[in-house]
């Protein structure tokens, strides 16, 4: 079952949709003071649909259509705003650069979007809480353990969005002392409960089981409390983990389209990308021989696909050229090995990265993919965390869920804590990826490098 509704990014597109056709209808309506005649709509109706595909998807590269999205209202206003504000440049330059509709609404355009900010923001703001919100929520009972087990009863007692509230929390780290009939069955029948999530690849469950088993003949639902964090948090829980998951879930090959898809748009992106790159080369060249002279490019070794080596190209922003050369033996990176004025800049506008589309055409690495790794940190992760050579299975890439949704991994450091909740969003990508994820985390991404937070 869905403890949220998995049609709301639908729902706030539908929404989102109507404001701004209806602001099309209210903005004739205020200009020319008069029902505006079907003639005058389509007239303004045809040039503005365009508009309306280009600021959808800029609803979505802001975050929009996220699960949190009716959750933040303390952001939602600067957000919108500034979705807006980018729609009206788009709509200004779309009106008086193509004059084949025939129209240049400076005043119409103004009003338009006016009002289609207070649609758009009334109906975010006040009216889908009121839709989203107002499903009375199911009682449920969770059974499981450790520290994700209580992170997800928070989480989903804390939260209005979701359709579930745990009456009461099963421990089954105590599983030789519970008390089916006084924990569970009575608590059935007291609480009105119709749901139970439980960890059924927890050993500790096999005493219960057969409890549970004869709730079947009653009204009660079960779901897998695995499957349960994993919707709502975008993360596997890895202390969950054990080998018969990863028989299931991952493959080296998502199936021979999807792999396609992906070759084809690492090249065609990366390709023309690097090329408008190359406008910036002889400047950057420049820069670093006024900086310190030294050498324009930096190759790192990194564990890409299959646990091979792989060399990374990036403009040097260090004044050792080749990072993993200064790995010490505590894997920190060694004091003499800093960051030059420029590699600063560099590095903070992301142009370092630049070459790097030089190892996306060659195949070296993918577009979107769990970040490569440097080769010393990787030997320390695979000792003590387990299953953590998986993310090898595919290529690494510029740019990944884990990049967009971890933001504490640390880059010259081990840190094997972060690098394991890290790890959480790896396998997420791993088990879920498809064209259209792809596609997501690259329009997440562009989001990302306009507010200069970067991946």
């Amino acid at each position: 079952m869905n403890i949220f509704n998995k049609k709301e990014p639908l729902v706030l597109f539908l929404g989102d949709l109507v404001s701004l056709l209806l602001a099309l209808w209210l903005m004739l309506f205020l200009r020319y003071a008069e029902i505006p005649a079907l003639f005058k709509i389509m007239q303004h109706l045809v040039p503005f649909s365009f508009l309306f595909i280009v600021w959808v998807l800029i609803f979505f590269i802001a975050g929009l259509y996220e699960k949190q999205a009716v959750l933040l209202k303390n952001k939602l206003y600067a957000t919108l705003l500034r979705a807006e504000v980018i729609n009206c440049v788009i709509a200004v330059l779309f009106f008086y650069f193509i004059s084949y509709f025939g129209i240049t609404p400076k005043t119409n355009l103004f009003i338009y979007l006016v009002v289609s900010f207070i649609l758009v923001f009334g109906w975010r703001m006040y009216l889908y809480p009121v839709i989203g919100g107002g499903r009375k929520k199911q009682k449920a009972i969770l059974i499981g353990s450790g520290e994700e087990m209580e992170e997800l009863k928070n989480e989903i007692n804390n939260n209005f969005r979701y359709g579930l509230f745990f009456t009461s929390v099963v421990d089954l780290n105590n599983a030789s002392s519970i008390n089916f009939k006084g924990e569970i069955l009575d608590r059935i029948h007291s609480d009105d409960v119709q749901v139970i999530a439980v960890d059924l690849h927890n050993k500790q469950i096999e005493p219960v089981l057969p409890h549970l088993y004869s709730l079947l003949f009653s009204r009660v639902r079960f779901i897998d409390m695995h499957q349960l964090y994993e919707d709502v948090f975008d993360k596997v829980p890895v202390s969950f983990l054990k080998y018969n998951w990863f028989l299931e879930n991952v493959s080296v090959s998502s199936g021979t389209v999807y792999d396609i898809l992906k070759r084809l748009m690492d090249i065609c992106v990366s390709f023309i990308l690097f090329i408008i790159s190359l406008l910036l080369y002889p400047f950057v060249y420049l820069a670093i021989k006024f900086d310190d002279g030294g050498v324009i490019f930096s190759y790192q070794k990194r564990v890409g696909k299959n646990n091979k080596a792989v060399d990374i190209v990036k403009f040097r922003t260090m004044t050792i050229a080749n990072d993993e050369a200064s790995w010490g033996a505590n894997l920190s990176l060694k004091p003499i090995n800093k960051i030059t004025r420029l590699g600063k800049f560099l590095r903070r506008t992301r142009i370092d990265e630049l070459p790097q589309l030089w190892n996306v055409l060659t195949g070296d690495i993918s577009l979107i993919g769990p970040r490569p790794e440097f080769l010393e940190p990787v030997k320390r992760y695979t000792e003590e965390i387990p299953y953590y050579n998986v993310r090898h299975i595919i290529k690494p890439g510029l740019s990944g869920w884990a990049q967009l949704y971890h933001d504490r991994h640390p880059h010259h450091g081990v840190d094997t804590k972060e690098t394991k909740n890290k790890l959480s969003y790896d396998l997420y990508y791993i088990k879920n990826r498809s064209f259209l994820l792809d596609l997501t985390i690259a329009l997440k991404t562009i989001k990302e490098l306009l507010s200069r937070r970067g991946v």
